[in-house]
């Protein structure tokens, strides 16, 4: 995790979240922006740029998916859609249709251009002090969102595919490998462990070379070719 600006971004866990939300973050903007970061995985410069027009409709209706251009991306690789979650979508409904000048979801001072990358990191290292969380920055939602997703078995292919990495070695570096992984891992090769005594449950090890089926060649004379036959 991040001390003094240093390390990576604090994995967030359930009860950590909830203490975020309830008792960190103060607005309904910053909920909502939060919200974002976390259901859709996105950078932080991602967020804070979305446009209404990606989230709503022209009737002010929320989309089924959410629009991340390509324009706001790291490296301005590609466009993409993310599916929006009905977690998400209560945050963004509780938020509403901001007054923007310049249409973005979340406006700057006095309504024009975009709330600012800084301000944003400002406010949410507010929210974690407030909910008492430590080693926690703006990227700890992305973080979280993209390695909750591959413990979940997602492919990494497909967790490219909305995070929006150049390739999977940058993806792969982004996922945290818990100790609990680490710990499960390593308590499956107790099975190996040979024993004396069969009541634990466990079988004894033989220094045996495997049994092989037996087979035995059967030549007939009224037969011209050979076929070998497996015994039961």
């Amino acid at each position: 995790m991040k001390v003094e600006r240093h390390g990576k971004a604090k994995l967030l866990s359930v009860e950590e979240i909830q203490r975020l939300f309830t008792k960190g973050l103060l607005t309904a903007r910053d909920k909502a922006l939060c919200a974002v970061l976390l259901y859709t995985g996105c950078r932080i410069q991602e967020g804070v740029t979305l446009k209404v027009a990606d989230v709503y409709d022209r009737t002010g209706k929320l989309r089924p998916e959410l629009v991340i251009r390509k324009g706001n991306t790291k490296g301005k690789l590609a466009t993409r859609t993310i599916p929006v979650l009905d977690d998400l979508g209560h945050f963004l409904e509780q938020y509403g249709v901001p007054a923007s000048r310049d249409g973005f979801l979340f406006p700057g001072r006095n309504g024009q251009g975009h709330l600012h990358l800084d301000y944003a990191a400002i406010l949410l290292r507010r929210a974690f002090f407030r909910a008492d969380i430590e080693g926690a920055s703006t990227h700890s939602f992305r973080r979280t969102a993209l390695t909750r997703m591959s413990n979940a078995g997602i492919p990494l292919r497909i967790i490219q595919e909305i995070s929006g990495h150049r390739n999977l070695e940058q993806l792969q570096k982004y996922l945290e490998v818990e100790q609990s992984q680490v710990r499960g891992a390593i308590a499956s090769l107790s099975m190996l462990t040979p024993v004396e005594s069969q009541e634990i449950g466990k079988y004894t090890f033989h220094e045996l070379e495997p049994e092989l089926p037996a087979l035995r060649l059967i030549q007939s004379p009224e037969n011209l070719k050979s076929q070998a036959i497996e015994t039961d």
